[in-house]
C-alpha cells in the first residue's frame, strides 16, 4: 500500500528550504524550518495525550499562525483534523464534535467559550491553543517525523455547511488533499517559490485550506495571514507585504474593487483566484479594472478537496465561465432528472455537474446511504446545473434546489443577479423564490445598495430589469438590505432570505 502524509508539504519544504519565510502574521514571522519544528513538538504534545493514528481532532482556531501549527502538528501525529467553522453556535459545533467522534478539540483562545461549553457537553477533551498547548509541547519529546500513513487513511473531515438538513462529515484522505495542492500549485496555475499569497480566507473552510494554505506552501511559496478580512486593511497588508496573489469570494472582490479608489497604493497582484460561489461577471471586470490583472475563476466543493475547474492559462480564460477541469479530473454534465444513474450529455446541453478523479471524497462520515447517493456510477453528484460548450469551458447555471419555477417555467437566479450586478446603484444582490398563489413562486430581489449613490426605488429597479431580461424572469419583487447573511465559507445564505422573506 502506496505511503503519505498531508504532513510532508510541510516537512518537505522544511528540507529544501528550511530558512525560507514561510508564514507571516502581523509581527510574527516564521521560517519552514521553523514552522516545521513547532508542528513537530505539538505532534509530540498530541502523542503525549494520548493520540493514536486515525483519531480524531477538532481545530477551532482563526486567521492566526496557530491554525497552520496545529493542522499540521495534528496530520504529523497521524491523526485527522476536523476544522470547526468559527460562525457555528454552541450545539452546532456539539453536533460537529459528536458526529466526527473526534477524541480532543483544540481551541483558539478567541473561541474559547463556545467551544469549551460544547465540548463539556459532549465529554471531549479541551486544549487552549497558545499557552497550553506550548506548555504541554514544552515537556514533550517532538516527533522525529510525521507518523505513516497510507495515501487513502482520511486526512480532514470538512462538515459541508448543511444546505439540506444537517452538516454531514465530508472525508478526503492523504491522496485527495496533497493531489489537490499539488496540481493547484503547478497545474492549474503558475505558482513560484518567491509568491507571497494573501491568507484572507477562512482557513477552515476547503478554500482557504488548500488553495491558501496547502497550494502556496507546496510550492514553497510564503503565506501572509490577515486574521479578519476588511478590505482596506487587505490591500494596506498586501502592498506592505509585497503579495502578488490573492484567493477570496466574491464578496470580498466586491469589496476590494470599491476600496481600490480611496487606497493610497494598490499592490502588484500577479494571481487572483476567485471561488466560493459564482463570480458576477461585473464584479470581475471592476475588479480587473481597478487592480490591472486577472481574475481567474474557478469551482469545488467539500466534497472535491476542493478545487474541480479553473480558468487556466493554458487554456484561456473566459469571464462568467469556471474555466477547464483540473489536471487528472474529469467534469462533464449529466441529465439532472435521472436518479440512481449517471447519463452524460452532449455539449451546450444543462444538466447537474458530475465529477470523478482523484480529487474526489471517500464518503460522508456515517453516512451510506448519503454516501450512496452522492457517488453514482464512479461520479460525484454536486447538485450543480451547467453546462459545457464546445471548447470545453464549463459554466454553474445555477444550484438544483436554488431554481424558481415561475408558471411553469424554471428562472436561474444567477442569470437575473449577472444582470442586476450591471446597475450602477447596486452593490449585492440575491435572488430567490417566494411562494406565489397564482404562479407557485414569485421572483424576489434582494438589494444591497452601491455606498454613496441614492437608494434605487424597487418599482424603477423592476422596470429597469424588465427591459433587460425574460417575462418570466424579472424581480417582481425587490427588497432592501444592508448586507446579505453569509454562511462560513461566505456563500449567501438563501434560504435565510427564504424565511425572512416569505412572510409578508
Amino acid at each position: 500500500m502506496a505511503t503519505l502524509s498531508l504532513a510532508g508539504i510541510l516537512a518537505e519544504n522544511a528540507r529544501r528550504r528550511p530558512d525560507k519565510e514561510a508564514l507571516v502574521e502581523g509581527d510574527l514571522r516564521l521560517s519552514f524550518g521553523e514552522v516545521w519544528r513547532r508542528a513537530r513538538a505539538q505532534a509530540g504534545a498530541l502523542t503525549a495525550l494520548g493520540l493514536r493514528p486515525g483519531d480524531r481532532v477538532a481545530l477551532m482556531a482563526p486567521n492566526t499562525a496557530e491554525f497552520p501549527i496545529a493542522y499540521y502538528a495534528i496530520a504529523a501525529a497521524g491523526g485527522v483534523v476536523v476544522p470547526v467553522h468559527l460562525l457555528l453556535s454552541a450545539p452546532e459545533v456539539e453536533h460537529v464534535l459528536k458526529d466526527s467522534g473526534a477524541r480532543l478539540l483544540l481551541c483558539h483562545p478567541a473561541q474559547a467559550e463556545t467551544g469549551t461549553a460544547a465540548a463539556e457537553a459532549v465529554g471531549v477533551q479541551v486544549v487552549t491553543l497558545g499557552g497550553e498547548l506550548e506548555k504541554l509541547a514544552a515537556i514533550a519529546e517532538p516527533l522525529p517525523s510525521y507518523v505513516t500513513r497510507n495515501a487513502d487513511d482520511p486526512a480532514v473531515v470538512f462538515y459541508t455547511s448543511g444546505t439540506t438538513g444537517v452538516p454531514k462529515g465530508a472525508v478526503l484522505s492523504h491522496f485527495n488533499l496533497v493531489m489537490n495542492a499539488t496540481v493547484n500549485a503547478f497545474d492549474a496555475n503558475d505558482i513560484r517559490p518567491e509568491d507571497r499569497a494573501l491568507g484572507a480566507l477562512p482557513l477552515f473552510h476547503a478554500f482557504g485550506q488548500t488553495v491558501s494554505l496547502n497550494s502556496t506552501w507546496r510550492a514553497g511559496a510564503t503565506l501572509v495571514l490577515l486574521p479578519r478580512f476588511d478590505a482596506a486593511r487587505a490591500i494596506e497588508l498586501m502592498v506592505a507585504e509585497k503579495v502578488d496573489t490573492f484567493h477570496g469570494v466574491p464578496t470580498m472582490f466586491v469589496a476590494l474593487a470599491a476600496a481600490a479608489a480611496e487606497a493610497k497604493a494598490l499592490p502588484r497582484l500577479r494571481i487572483c483566484i476567485s471561488g466560493g460561489a459564482s463570480l458576477p461577471v461585473a464584479v470581475l471586470e471592476r475588479f480587473e479594472a481597478a487592480f490591472g490583472t486577472t481574475v481567474y475563476e474557478g469551482y469545488g466543493l467539500s466534497e472535491t478537496s476542493p478545487t474541480a475547474t479553473v480558468n487556466q492559462p493554458c487554456f484561456g480564460t473566459r469571464a462568467g465561465t469556471i474555466g477547464h477541469p483540473l489536471w487528472g479530473v474529469d467534469v462533464e454534465i449529466a441529465r439532472a432528472e435521472l436518479e440512481g444513474a449517471v447519463e452524460l450529455l452532449p455539449p451546450g446541453e444543462l444538466g447537474e455537474v458530475v465529477i470523478r478523479g482523484h480529487n474526489v471524497f471517500s464518503g460522508y462520515l456515517g453516512r451510506p446511504e448519503a454516501t450512496a447517493e452522492a457517488l453514482v456510477d464512479g461520479w460525484f453528484r454536486t447538485g450543480d446545473l451547467g453546462t459545457k460548450d464546445d471548447e470545453g469551458f464549463l459554466r454553474i447555471v445555477d444550484r438544483k434546489k436554488d431554481v424558481i419555477i415561475r408558471g411553469g417555467f424554471n428562472v436561474y437566479p444567477r442569470e437575473v443577479e449577472e444582470v442586476l450586478m450591471r446597475h450602477p446603484a447596486v452593490a449585492q444582490v440575491a435572488v430567490i423564490g417566494l411562494p406565489d398563489e397564482l404562479h407557485g413562486e414569485e421572483v424576489c430581489a434582494v438589494v444591497v445598495p452601491a455606498p454613496g449613490t441614492p437608494e434605487p426605488d424597487a418599482a424603477a429597479l423592476t422596470e429597469w430589469s424588465r427591459e433587460r431580461l425574460g417575462k418570466h424572469k424579472y424581480p417582481r419583487r425587490v427588497e432592501f438590505t444592508d448586507t446579505l447573511p453569509l454562511g462560513p465559507s461566505m456563500k449567501v445564505l438563501k434560504r435565510e432570505l427564504r424565511a425572512r422573506y416569505a412572510v409578508g
